[in-house]
């Protein structure tokens, strides 16, 4: 065999064992007659001593050995010298005296130095199976395969089910663009890639699965960013005759054991919820991070009859006037207000309006316009101190708070580098937000659309204004967001097919295009479905967050980069011309 322990195994107990180790060289010293290797494979480094005295063929043999070199080592545990051990490694405390070595393959000249953070991320890519050599790379799939594990026996014990559902499915609207496959046995038919199980696991709910869940893979072809992949992972799980207030317990059931088993922590028995509404008045986002404060005033009626004709002319047109209190930031320059009013314009702003408090002045060219009362009700509102920073957004209500929601972001970051605000780095901040809107405009279209998905159950106190107040109409649907950041959401469902057309017409999908895409599913709906409702959570944010990774790419085995190709396997790539026509696929170049 190849060997008898694993490189992080051994310890002081093992002294006097002859013992076969397996893998790495990680590093090599050599120290005028005696040559030392730190051996590694992914369980620990174990140092290895190759002493000519006692072993010539092996010590000789030791000098070619190169860093990634895979050999086979023999020989006997024995306890450091006095004040050499090494408290930092589990296995600092011996050592293995090498009496046979076997090269059992070289390697090249590395490309980059492993343990590199600098490197570029492409070229990291590129070499991905070197990357995840890195002890970083490999604690973090580690933690994900831990994760993944829990949730497996959590969801098990509550009586759920792990069913797969189909990778080649049928292209619906499910809000980004679908990946297509096209049918070699059906000329010009396609298949598309899942972005979601949506209505196979509500159609397992109407086959009476009643607890299910999948660790799905989804698709969406979507610009990319730190958390988006065009394939990732979610945690799918639906369940029949349920409370929204059942889900929120059975997924705070299941991270509070995430974080004891994985990370040793106890998370409160109970996660805050808050309505969408009020997660954009207070923070201007509907994930905040409430690890710090910095949280939106709103000021609209106080400026209602100001004379300050840009806030007052924004209240009159039914906007709103909204601000927000930049603790310690007075000292910012000329060039940084100029920064963050192109930021805002890059939101949607007009501009940026702002004053400073310096030498207990309130300093800014919209000053003058504002009456002590408001002056007084500002103060008052944001607790306005020798040192701060007030920034504005006057218009509609939710791109205002979108607005200042981002600025703040930026500006907690930028606070946060410079000392200024100072955010838990231990602190994991759960919270529900509850209660969104089931519409919303398309940006484009101007059309209704749905804020979620199609599929998503109105407040029952609001179904009627589905027809005459769609806008106002709030949705069964919810998000659970961690530090700012989404990393589930979900719905209680429609389960009548009456309703389900009803929500169809509202959002103006022709009967045609109802039956073709969505014709399966109504026709199950007339079967006796069940009420139901579920949630999905992002597997890779989730790790990312418990890793501290700053990207979803840091916890993915094999990802793609910021242009959505693999650079080790050179894909997407062309294909050859046989293959096309066997698809009656023609490319036209432009």
């Amino acid at each position: 065999m190849y060997r008898t322990h694993h490189c992080g195994e051994l310890r002081k107990e093992h002294a006097g064992r002859k013992v076969k180790l397996a893998g790495w060289v990680d590093s090599r010293r050599d120290h005028g007659g005696l040559v030392f290797i730190d051996l590694r494979d992914r369980e620990g480094v174990t140092q290895v001593v190759f002493d000519p005295s006692s072993s010539p063929q092996a010590a000789e043999l030791s000098h070619e050995l190169r860093s990634e070199f895979v050999v086979q080592v023999e020989g006997e545990v024995s306890p450091r010298p006095e004040g050499t051990a090494n408290a930092q490694l589990p296995t600092g405390a011996i050592e293995v005296r090498a009496a046979n070595i076997l090269v059992l393959n070289r390697s090249g000249a590395l490309p980059y130095p492993l343990d590199d953070t600098s490197v570029n991320e492409d070229l990291r890519l590129e070499y991905r199976f070197l990357d995840i050599r890195r002890r970083l790379m490999q604690s973090n799939l580690h933690q994900r395969h831990r994760v993944v594990k829990v949730i497996r026996d959590d969801l098990d014990e509550k009586g759920f089910w792990e069913i797969e559902t189909p990778i080649l499915s049928k292209s619906t609207p499910e809000g980004a663009r679908d990946y297509l496959v096209p049918s070699r046995v059906h000329p010009g038919l396609f298949y598309a890639l899942p972005q979601a199980p949506q209505q196979y696991k509500q159609l397992l709910m109407v086959a009476g699965i009643e607890r299910y869940f999948q660790i799905a893979r989804c698709f969406r072809d979507e610009d990319l960013r730190a958390d988006r992949q065009p394939e990732f992972t979610q945690v799918d799980l639906e369940m029949s005759f349920p409370s929204q207030e059942e889900i929120f317990a059975l997924v705070e059931g299941m991270m509070r054991r995430i974080w004891k088993e994985v990370l040793g922590m106890t998370l409160p028995e109970e996660f805050p919820q808050m309505g969408y509404r009020q997660a954009m008045d207070r923070f201007g986002s509907d994930k905040p991070d409430t690890r710090y404060g910095m949280e939106l005033g709103d000021f609209t009626e106080v400026f209602r009859s100001s004379s300050f004709k840009i806030f007052a002319g924004a209240v009159q047109a039914g906007g709103v006037v909204k601000a927000i209190n930049v603790k310690k930031f007075a000292d910012v320059t000329t060039g940084q207000i100029e920064q963050l009013t192109e930021m805002a314009k890059s939101f949607g702003a007009k501009g940026l309006a702002w004053i400073k408090v310096e030498g207990g002045e309130w300093k800014s060219p919209i000053v003058k316009f504002f009456s002590d009362c408001e002056r007084q009700s500002l103060s008052k509102n944001l607790n306005v101190e020798e040192g701060d920073l007030i920034l504005f957004a006057a218009g509609e209500w939710r791109a205002s708070c979108e607005i200042l929601g981002r600025l703040r972001m930026h500006l907690a970051e930028l606070l946060t580098s410079q000392g200024k605000l100072s955010i838990d780095p231990k602190a994991w901040n759960f919270l529900w937000v509850k209660d969104f809107p089931l519409f919303m405009k398309d940006p484009e279209t101007g059309r209704l659309a749905a804020m979620h998905h199609p599929f998503t159950r109105p407040h029952p106190e609001d179904e009627q204004k589905i027809e005459t107040d769609p806008m106002g109409v709030r949705a069964q649907a919810y998000d659970i967001v961690l530090n700012g950041v989404e990393i589930g959401g979900g719905s209680i469902r429609i389960h009548e097919a009456a309703l389900q057309k009803k929500m169809f017409k509202a959002l103006q999908i022709p009967d045609e295009t109802v039956q073709e895409q969505f014709g399966h599913l109504l026709k199950a709906f007339s079967f006796g479905a069940p009420p139901h409702g579920g949630l999905a959570i992002g597997l890779d944010r989730l790790v990312m967050l418990i890793c501290g990774a700053s990207s979803i790419r840091e916890v993915i085995a094999f990802p793609k980069n910021a242009r959505a190709q693999d650079l080790m396997s050179h894909s997407p790539s062309p294909v050859e011309s046989k293959q096309l026509r066997d698809l009656q696929i023609e490319i036209k170049k432009k």
